[in-house]
């Protein structure tokens, strides 16, 4: 078994969860929700389908996550975060927060997939949180959608769309991902091509001041 050999907190911390994938693993199941192998392999283009079996039975023998049989028509297995894997949230928070300077030149060839700004996302704060419930769509160009569902001062996300968003914000990549942190405001990022439809105020709500 690989180990710094350290009574340390990071050490120990970095024995479990240091590995190459293994963070982008529960960056999945936290964006996704319970996850079939096919899911992942989808969520994280460029690894291998036994790395990924090895890692999901590190993270299962460490006790991050759970292994479950689904129902029919299912019929295979599902990983999910367990309450100890949920509580590395933050520690991807931080990581994605401390990660905004380095999205500001993409790489030609970085993939991506919207429910990556799942993480940061549910970071968000309600400002308005007397205000109505409101639903923001977010469409990456050639991606699918993610939903920021805000109500009563909570952020919930999800994927797919929901039938009349109160507003909706339509680019690239990087220009969702550099709103959505703080890095660009919302002027600017229209300006650099960020397409915005419905409530202005809606988006304001809940972005980085």
């Amino acid at each position: 078994m690989r180990t710094y050999g350290q009574y340390c907190g990071i050490a120990k911390a970095l024995d479990t969860i240091g590995d190459r994938w293994t963070l982008l693993i529960v960056r999945e199941l936290l964006a996704l929700g319970p996850c079939r192998h096919t899911d992942l392999r989808n969520g994280l283009p460029g690894i291998a389908s036994n790395l990924l079996v090895d890692r999901l039975r590190e993270l299962e023998e460490a006790g991050l996550i759970r292994r479950e049989a689904a129902p029919p028509p299912v019929a295979t297995a599902l990983f999910s975060l367990t309450e100890r894997g949920r509580e590395l949230e933050p520690v991807l928070q931080e990581l994605s927060r401390w990660g905004v300077p380095l999205l500001r030149e993409p790489g030609s060839n970085d993939t991506f997939r919207t429910h990556w700004l799942d993480v940061p996302a549910r970071a968000l704060t309600d400002h308005r949180p007397d205000q109505p419930a409101i639903a923001l769509q977010l469409h990456a160009d050639g991606n699918e959608d993610l939903v920021i569902e805000v109500k009563d001062g909570s952020v919930h996300t999800h994927a797919g769309r929901v039938d009349h968003p109160t507003a909706s914000l339509t680019g690239p990549p990087h220009l969702l991902a550099a709103t959505l942190l703080g890095d660009l405001d919302l002027s600017a990022a229209v300006q650099q091509g960020l397409r915005i439809s419905g409530e202005r105020e809606a988006v304001l709500r809940i972005l980085p001041r």
